[in-house]
C-alpha cells in the first residue's frame, strides 16, 4: 500500500503524490465502484417504485416534488463536499458521505407521510452527493488523465449495472415486501463499501491551515434552494405571477449577487473564481447542466410511461429498461477504453450529445401504443448518448484542473449536471402536471364524456399505477392519453436544450489528456495569477515533466517534479 507520508504544511512540503501499482488502483477502484453502487442504486430502486410511494402516501402529483428533494441537497451539498475534501483529505469524508446516506436511507424507510420521505429523501441526497463527488475526486488523485479513461468506464459501469439492478429489484420489492425495501437494500452494501474503503484506500494528504468559506456556502445554498423551489411549486401551490414568485425569485438572485461578491473576497472560496477563467471548465460545465436536464428527465419519468400509460408492473417496467442501461454500460467502458488509447476525448461527447437530442426527439413520439420494440430502441440510443458524455465531460474538468482545486473542480462538474438534473425534473414536472390539467378535460370533450374534474378530484385519480389500471373505462384510456401527452411535450423541450449542450462542447479547444497525476508542484510551477493574463490551459498541459512516464497497465509512476532553487 502506498505511504501515508506526514502532514506538512503547503508551504514547506515535498510532493505529496504516492506511486500506485495497478493492482493496488484497482483495489481502490473496486472501493469505489461499491460507493458509486450504493449511491447509484438508491435512485435507481426508489424510481421505479415512486409511482406507488407517491401515491400512496400523498398523491401521483407529489412525484417531482419527492424526485426534486434528493435532486436539490445533491446538488447545493457537492461544492461542498469537494471543497472540504482539498483541504482535509477525501477518505474521511467518503467515510462521513457513506455514514450519511446508510442512516438517511433508514429514515426514508421509515416516513409515514409525504412529508416525512421528502425530508429523509433531502438528507439522502446530502450523502449520496459527496458519495458520487469524492468517487470521482478519488479517481483523480490516483490515476493520470490519460490512464484515467479505461477507469472511468468501470465507474460508468458501475452506474450501468445499478441502473440495471435497481428497477428489477425496485420491481421485485414493489410487487413482494413492499416499496420501504426499496431504501433498506441499500444499507448492507454500503456498510460492506466503507469496510471495504477503510481498508484499500491509504492517501498521502497534506494538512492546511485554512478556513471553510460557510457564507459563500450559504449563499449558494439559499440561491439554489429559492430557485428550484419557484420552479417545483410555482403553478401547483401558488400562481406563477404571485408575489411567492417574485420573492423567491429576488432571494434566488439577491443569494447569487452575495456568492460572486464572496468569492472573490473569501481565502478558499467554495466556488474559486480562477475556475470560471478557464474555457474547458465554463464550456463543459453548461454542457453537463442541459445533459443533466435530459439525462433525470427521462430517468425520472420513463416509469411513468411504462407503468401508468402502459399499465405495466413494476418488475416488468425495470425489465423494458434493460435496453437503456445496456447502452450506457457497453458504450462507457468502450469509450473508456478508446479514450485511455488515444488521449483524446472531444469526438466522444460531441457524437454522445447528438443521440441523447435524436432519441429526445423520437420519444416524444410515443403514443400510447407505440411497439414497446421502438420503445426500447429508443432507450438503447439514449443510453448510448449517456454513456458517451457522463464520465468524459467529467474527465475534460480533471485533466486542466490544478491540483489544489482537483477536488472542488470535479465536484463542480458534477454540481453543473445535478444542477441541471434538479431543475429538469422540476421543470418537467410542473409542464406534466399542467399538461394532465389542461389535457384532461379537453380529451373527456372530444369523447363525448360528461365528466366534469376539479383539480381536487383529479389529483383523486391521479393514485398509484395499480390504482389507475383500475379506473373504469372509458376515463382510464383519458387518463393515460393526457399522461402520453404529458410526457411527450417532456421530451420535445429537452431537444432544443440538448442541442445547446453539443454547442457549448462544439466550442470547446481540447486539450490532450496529461500522461501523469497533477501534484502539488504545479500548482507552484504555474499558479494561476489572480490578476493579469491567464495562462492558457493548453499551454500549461503542454508543460512536459522532467521524467518520461510509461503509460502501462502494471505501474502507474508519478515523478516529482525538481524543486525550484
Amino acid at each position: 500500500m502506498p505511504a501515508t507520508g506526514s502532514h506538512r504544511s503547503s508551504e514547506t512540503a515535498p510532493s505529496s503524490q504516492a506511486t500506485f501499482t495497478h493492482k493496488q488502483i484497482l483495489e481502490i477502484v473496486w472501493a469505489l465502484l461499491l460507493c458509486l453502487f450504493v449511491s447509484s442504486l438508491s435512485a435507481t430502486v426508489v424510481g421505479t417504485a415512486l409511482p406507488t410511494i407517491v401515491g400512496d402516501l400523498g398523491g401521483q402529483d407529489q412525484l417531482a416534488w419527492v424526485a426534486s428533494a434528493t435532486l436539490l441537497t445533491t446538488t447545493v451539498s457537492t461544492p461542498l463536499w469537494g471543497k472540504i475534501s482539498d483541504l482535509y483529505g477525501r477518505k474521511p469524508l467518503m467515510q462521513l458521505a457513506i455514514a450519511v446516506f446508510v442512516v438517511t436511507s433508514i429514515f426514508a424507510g421509515l416516513s409515514q407521510t409525504m412529508g416525512e420521505m421528502i425530508i429523509a429523501r433531502a438528507a439522502q441526497g446530502i450523502g449520496g452527493g459527496g458519495v458520487v463527488a469524492l468517487s470521482q475526486a478519488i479517481m483523480a488523485d490516483i490515476v493520470s488523465p490519460r490512464q484515467r479513461g479505461r477507469y472511468a468506464g468501470y465507474l460508468g459501469a458501475s452506474f450501468g449495472v445499478a441502473t440495471v439492478a435497481g428497477p428489477l429489484i425496485g420491481g421485485f420489492l414493489v410487487d413482494g415486501p413492499g416499496w420501504r425495501w426499496c431504501f433498506y437494500v441499500g444499507v448492507p452494501i454500503a456498510i460492506v463499501a466503507s469496510i471495504v474503503l477503510q481498508r484499500t484506500l491509504h492517501l498521502p494528504h497534506v494538512r492546511r491551515k485554512t478556513q471553510i468559506d460557510w457564507l459563500g456556502a450559504t449563499f449558494l445554498t439559499a440561491s439554489i434552494t429559492s430557485l428550484l423551489l419557484v420552479l417545483s411549486l410555482a403553478g401547483t401551490e401558488f400562481a406563477w405571477a404571485s408575489g411567492w414568485t417574485l420573492l423567491m425569485v429576488a432571494i434566488s438572485l439577491g443569494c447569487l449577487v452575495a456568492v460572486i461578491v464572496v468569492e472573490r473576497r473569501a481565502s478558499e472560496p467554495i466556488l474559486p473564481p480562477r475556475l470560471f477563467r478557464g474555457r474547458t471548465f465554463n464550456l463543459t460545465g453548461i454542457a453537463g447542466f442541459f445533459v443533466g436536464f435530459a439525462m433525470f428527465g427521462a430517468m425520472i419519468y420513463l416509469p411513468q410511461y411504462l407503468q401508468v400509460v402502459r399499465g405495466m408492473s413494476p418488475t416488468a417496467s425495470g425489465l423494458l429498461t434493460i435496453p437503456l442501461v445496456v447502452g450506457m454500460l457497453g458504450v462507457s467502458v468502450l469509450c473508456g477504453r478508446a479514450i485511455t488509447r488515444w488521449g483524446r476525448w472531444k469526438m466522444f461527447p460531441m457524437a454522445g450529445i447528438a443521440l441523447i437530442a435524436v432519441a429526445s426527439g423520437l420519444l416524444a413520439t410515443l403514443h400510447t401504443d407505440t411497439s414497446l420494440v421502438l420503445v426500447c430502441a429508443y432507450m438503447l440510443i439514449f443510453g448510448s448518448g449517456l454513456g458517451l458524455t457522463q464520465q468524459v465531460l467529467v474527465l475534460a474538468v480533471q485533466n486542466t484542473a490544478e491540483h489544489r482545486d482537483l477536488g472542488i473542480a470535479t465536484s463542480a462538474a458534477t454540481f453543473f449536471r445535478s444542477m441541471g438534473g434538479a431543475v429538469g425534473v422540476a421543470v418537467f414536472g410542473a409542464i406534466l402536471t399542467s399538461r394532465l390539467a389542461s389535457a384532461i378535460p379537453e380529451l373527456l370533450a372530444e369523447h363525448g364524456l360528461k365528466i366534469r374534474l376539479t383539480a381536487e378530484s383529479l389529483s383523486a385519480h391521479l393514485g398509484t399505477p395499480e390504482e389507475i389500471a383500475h379506473i373504469p373505462e372509458p376515463l382510464r384510456s383519458v387518463i393515460r392519453e393526457g399522461f402520453t401527452l404529458g410526457l411527450n411535450r417532456i421530451y420535445l423541450i429537452a431537444v432544443p436544450l440538448v442541442v445547446l449542450a453539443f454547442l457549448a462542447i462544439l466550442a470547446v479547444k481540447e486539450v490532450p489528456l496529461r500522461g501523469r497525476v497533477a501534484s502539488p508542484e504545479d500548482d507552484t510551477a504555474a499558479p494561476a495569477p489572480a490578476t493579469g493574463p491567464v495562462v492558457s490551459e493548453s499551454a500549461r498541459a503542454a508543460v512536459p515533466a522532467p521524467a518520461p512516464v510509461v503509460a502501462d497497465t502494471t505501474r502507474h509512476a508519478v515523478p516529482a517534479r525538481a524543486r525550484r532553487r
